[in-house]
């Protein structure tokens, strides 16, 4: 007897009935939907460091699917274009130019390539420079943009080496010269694969448990040991921006992180070295941490540590000995980090966390202990010898603190500015503002008499309104200086001159795109210093509304409705709905009923948002709020389905009760934790007449070290597990599901084989469903064809299933 086969091939849609697969090309949506997609990209816009020239990059549209389908290596956690040496998934520009504060010419940066992949723009220190890189089709170049006279110059051949995150080049302090990451000129060919395998890949553990999370694209076999180290072997070099004259280093390996010091005398690197570990990622392999002088000279080696196979779980659980390496920002080359002191486990009961140690140059000698953290380490703000921050948080209580300390008396004590629940939006005090120092990096920003800068996004319950605070960090108190005033929603970007009060922020309005603006504190005076257009004038008449509504446990919930051009409610009546949301975990019902938007932003559309389908006769109820919430000792997981329901149920009833949407034809949907939500509403509730889920995980049972905010493993709580994956519901889901996932997903937990397992089972329970895998697509999609398709099916899909209509042009989906 024949088998029907139910196996999936590129674009696999198939049906309930129908168990065989059907491949079509690429499809379209509507002219208006395609209209969206192909706007023009708003230029993003960079300051130089001494705030006198706007650097405004261009972004081309979304790239074919030849660019996307190029040839990718997925080894120890990377992905990479072997012929290029580079990222095989990084975001690249097309086009630069500059702008002084001071007058109102644009100039367009000459010189540049045709048709530029530029990439890692960083400013020079001094502000008279900017480095990039270009890739073309052989290789990565590292060029040089003089701002002086707006021109672009090549400075190296493509012997760029950007295969491993971070940027491939550094400056020092004076500008002049960049640090850089090159491949070896006479390295031999990429290996060849075997044809015969030399004996099994063997993995073992005797010391102790080794839980980690759900990772792709890891080593698997010798092979992908010597692709992996072939591809990240870089040499370190010293360019001379004005002569281009190389001085190659005698540092080599597989450098994953390195800095210079800020005085520009030492170097440290970080290099990955074997054993590789087959269970995690690159960045969690065994590593030295060494400093060097300039010249390549070693200096000491200021760790040698064992691959982080064994962390103990939790989220703010850490591997032992030194880490987080930096400089400190204030001193010519004084190194430092964190330990430890709780054995990086959460769950050891200790008053001390982590510990800050220092090393001074010449480095010799032990390291000088610092500050403590009862929290776990997160960061440090330097300012100078008097003032620093430090920045500590704790995951199961949300909480964080920020303390002072006089950072060259190591052994002072900490001053408590702000403890706080990082969850409560409303109390958020705002980051603190930084210039550039004379060694050209960031430092705290303070006046004469030592008050800081805060910036922040003011979240209330009337939306978001951004300001800007003078903060003294003695008394604690701060001076409001400016905030951001409807019908505009204004973002403080950088503080120009704190005394004549000159501000840089970008406005946007619901009818405004965002541009940035110089505003004087002082006298109120508002000067423009970009124009760009809308590229969204077609959605002209969209109305937005912020909406308020409550769950039926009294939990305060938002969501943002928009409504079709034209719609008269007396007159159209109820509309179809697509719903659209992302979960998120709470350990307060008060910080989950915050408003985290303001109803002023400008309307944006992303490939990923449903508010396309605004111009297709739908209410669109966006981003309307799910929390998940867990007080006390409760986790938000343990009535996770009952929350989903809740708020799910009250925000239908709001639209129905609000006249805007028939509750017959209401579609939800979501990517990511989005589609498990939406996978989970259909499996829980009848509330909903289709689902389209997008890149999701539905059975929690393949991510058993934890998922998303979920901290305990499968074998403490498998009830939670069983009841939280939709798989193990499939039985339960009756309304159609429309199953969208990229073939070469790479997001911890979202393997591909979530959405053709799920499939499966609902297929096998008679579901109406449609399973559709994109080819060289990952978590997130990137080709236009892939978009564009995405896009029709969701409308074919809700249009047939929500609205409840058929359509006569193009490419049918068969009728199960």
């Amino acid at each position: 007897m024949k088998r029907a086969h139910s196996f999936i091939i590129t674009f696999t849609i198939a049906f309930m009935t129908l168990s065989y697969a059907q491949n079509i090309p690429y499809q379209t949506p509507p002219k208006n939907i395609v209209d969206l997609v192909d706007a023009p990209n708003t230029p993003s816009v960079s300051l130089s460091p001494d705030k006198q020239t706007l650097l405004l990059i261009e972004e081309p549209n979304l790239p074919g699917i030849e660019e996307v389908a190029e040839e990718e290596l997925r080894i120890g956690g990377l992905r990479i274009n072997p012929r290029t040496n580079g990222s095989s998934r990084s975001r690249s520009y097309n086009g630069l130019s500059l702008k002084q504060l001071t007058d109102d010419i644009t100039m367009k940066i000459k010189g540049l390539p045709t048709n530029p992949r530029l990439e890692n723009i960083s400013w020079a220190p001094d502000g008279r420079s900017i480095a990039c890189t270009h890739t073309t089709q052989h290789g990565i170049e590292l060029w040089l943009i003089d701002v002086l006279s707006q021109s672009a110059r090549r400075l190296t051949d493509a012997t760029i080496n950007d295969a491993v995150a971070g940027v491939p080049f550094l400056w020092f302090g004076s500008g002049k010269k960049l640090l850089i990451k090159q491949i070896r000129t006479d390295r031999s060919e990429s290996p060849e694969a075997p044809n015969v395998p030399a004996g099994p890949v063997i993995q073992e553990n005797s010391e102790g448990a080794a839980p980690v999370r759900t990772y792709q694209d890891l080593l698997k076999n010798p092979h992908d040991e010597a692709l992996f180290e072939y591809y990240t072997h870089s040499i370190l070099s010293i360019i001379d921006i004005e002569t281009g004259e190389q001085s190659a280093l005698p540092i080599e390996g597989s450098i994953t992180d390195m800095s210079v010091s800020p005085d520009g005398q030492y170097l440290l690197v970080e290099r990955v070295r074997k054993p590789f570990s087959y269970i995690v990622p690159y960045y969690r392999f065994a590593n030295e941490v060494t400093i060097f002088d300039r010249n390549g000279k070693q200096i000491r080696q200021v760790a040698n540590l064992p691959a982080a196979e064994k962390i103990p779980k939790g989220f703010n659980a850490v591997p032992l000995g030194p880490r987080s390496f930096g400089w400190r920002n204030d001193r010519p080359a004084t190194l430092y980090w964190v330990e430890a002191q709780d054995e990086g486990d959460p769950k050891n009961e200790v008053e001390i966390r982590d510990r800050l140690y220092l090393l001074e140059t010449p480095f010799a000698g032990d390291p000088v202990p610092s500050i403590e953290f009862a929290l776990r380490y997160r960061g440090i703000t330097w300012g100078d010898g008097d003032l620093a921050l430090g920045h500590e948080f704790w995951w199961s209580t949300r909480r964080e603190i920020i303390s002072a300390w006089s950072p060259d008396q190591p052994m002072s004590r900490k001053r408590v500015l702000f403890d706080r629940s990082y969850e409560d939006h409303y109390t958020d005090p705002g980051n603190f503002h930084t210039h550039v120092n004379q060694y050209g990096r960031s430092v705290l920003m303070q006046t004469d008499d030592g008050h800081l800068f805060l910036m922040g996004i003011g979240a209330s319950e009337e939306g978001n309104r951004p300001f800007m605070d003078q903060y003294d960090p003695k008394s604690q108190i701060s001076e409001r200086l400016w905030r951001s005033e409807a019908p505009y929603y204004e973002i403080p970007v950088s503080m120009i001159d704190a005394r004549q009060g000159l501000l840089i922020t970008r406005r946007e309005s619901e009818s405004e795109p965002p541009n940035y603006f110089l505003r004087n504190l002082n006298t109120g005076r508002l000067e423009g210093l970009t124009n760009f257009p809308n590229p969204y004038e077609m959605l002209d008449g969209v109305s937005k509304d912020m909406i308020r509504y409550q769950r039926d446990d009294g939990v305060e919930l938002t969501g943002t409705l928009y409504l079709p051009p034209g719609y008269d409610q007396t007159k159209d009546g109820a509309l179809p709905v697509l719903m659209w949301a992302y979960p998120r975990e709470y350990k307060s019902a008060d910080a989950a009923s915050q408003v985290r938007t303001s109803p002023y932003e400008f309307l944006r559309i992303s490939y990923g948002s449903p508010l396309f389908w605004v111009m297709q006769g739908y209410a669109v109820f966006d981003n309307f709020a799910m929390p998940i919430i867990g007080e006390g000792d409760e986790e938000p997981n343990e009535t996770f389905v009952i929350q989903l329901v809740s708020g799910a149920k009250a925000a239908i009833d709001k639209l129905v009760d609000m006249g805007v949407a028939d509750p017959g034809r209401i579609g939800v949907g979501g990517h990511s934790y989005g589609a498990f939500m939406t996978a989970n509403l259909l499996a829980h509730s009848d509330l909903f007449a289709a689902g389209i889920a997008r890149s999701g995980a539905y059975n929690r049972t393949l991510t058993p070290f934890g998922f998303q905010a979920e901290e305990r493993t499968y074998w403490e709580v498998p009830d939670i597990y069983n009841i939280m994956s939709p798989f193990m519901h499939a039985d339960k889901i009756k309304e159609p599901l429309l199953l969208i996932h990229g073939e070469a997903d790479n997001n911890s937990g979202t393997f591909p084989m979530q959405s053709e397992r799920f499939y499966g089972a609902l297929k096998g329970h008679g579901a109406t469903t449609r399973l559709v895998m994109l080819p060289h697509e990952s978590h997130g999609y990137r080709a236009r064809e892939s978009v564009l398709h995405m896009l029709w099916e969701m409308d074919q899909w809700l249009e047939k299933y929500v609205k409840k209509v058929e359509r006569s042009e193009g490419v049918k989906m068969s009728t199960p």
